[in-house]
């Protein structure tokens, strides 16, 4: 599932294309993906609305939007489920199979394709509204941090999947945070002494960001055309290579740890699979 450095490279790349495009027409093609929205309210606003940026809530994207002959601005909410990719296209280019929602932009269509639908593309904004501190703001410090890890039992991997803890951070960043920090996932979140709160503090954002920096963990994926637009959640322009090659544990069972060379271990909590170096990450100590 895409999580902040991929959201971000998205919102990146995505930013300067939909810039003052203005939408022609809407085509809702599987209704479920604008819910709660209804389907007339979804085209009532969007259809003429001009395209004025693009951002980023944690693993959200959001697009303003300006209605035509408003001066005020409106906020439609993407989030990309686990399979759901959002793209430029030529006009004329065939539509995937599984499109669900499709915005004409003139000479090229912005399509929002999802194989299982778990995505959403939505006026209600209430889900980013709901999210803890960005992983690089000022309300993500250590105090605050400690203080909100204080009140959980719950082990420090489940509890870093709590985005109203902080927003964006996944199943493969969390893994990848706790191994820098040298962290056992396993340990309670309340039993986090200060200085492990501050080197874990120090690790979340060193890893979304050296993702950011390298782009992806997963590879671009091209079709038709072959053109940039067309990628699932891809790298930067320039990045020299795709972040899965410097993972450091996540789906790394039983290769060496890059530190001390133990076979790197694979447990679930939560129904989600956890990876981590006993050694570097010993659950005692």
């Amino acid at each position: 599932m895409p999580e902040l450095p991929e959201v971000e490279v998205l919102v990146r790349h995505l930013r300067p294309l939909l810039k003052n495009k203005a939408i022609r027409s809407v085509a809702v093609r599987r209704a479920r993906v604008i819910a709660p929205t209804r389907l007339g309210t979804f085209r009532r606003w969007l259809r003429g609305a001009k395209f004025l940026g693009v951002t980023r809530r944690g693993k959200y994207l959001l697009f303003e939007l300006r209605a035509v002959g408003s001066r005020e601005s409106f906020t439609l909410l993407g989030h990309l489920g686990m399979t759901g990719r959002m793209f430029l296209a030529p006009k004329k280019s065939p539509l995937p199979k599984h499109a669900a929602v499709v915005l004409e932009l003139g000479r090229e269509r912005f399509v929002y394709e999802d194989t299982r639908y778990f995505g959403r593309l939505t006026l209600d904004i209430s889900a980013a509204e709901k999210l803890g501190p960005e992983p690089f703001s000022k309300g993500f410090n250590p105090p605050a941090f400690a203080q909100a890890l204080s009140r959980s039992r719950q082990a420090i991997k489940v509890k870093l999947l709590d985005q109203s803890l902080v927003a964006g951070v996944g199943n493969i960043y969390a893994s990848e945070a706790l191994f820098r920090a040298r962290i056992s996932p396993a340990l309670p979140a309340r039993k986090l002494n200060t200085e492990q709160v501050r080197r874990l503090h120090r690790a979340i954002r060193e890893a979304l960001a050296q993702a950011i920096r390298f782009g992806s963990t997963v590879p671009l994926r091209f079709e038709g055309e072959k053109r940039d637009g067309l990628f699932y959640f891809g790298r930067d322009p320039g990045a020299p290579d795709y972040y899965s090659e410097r993972l450091l544990v996540y789906d790394r069972k039983d290769q060496p740890c890059v530190r001390c060379k133990s076979p790197i271990k694979r447990i679930v909590q939560s129904a989600r699979s956890t990876f981590f170096c006993p050694r570097c990450q010993p659950s005692r100590g």
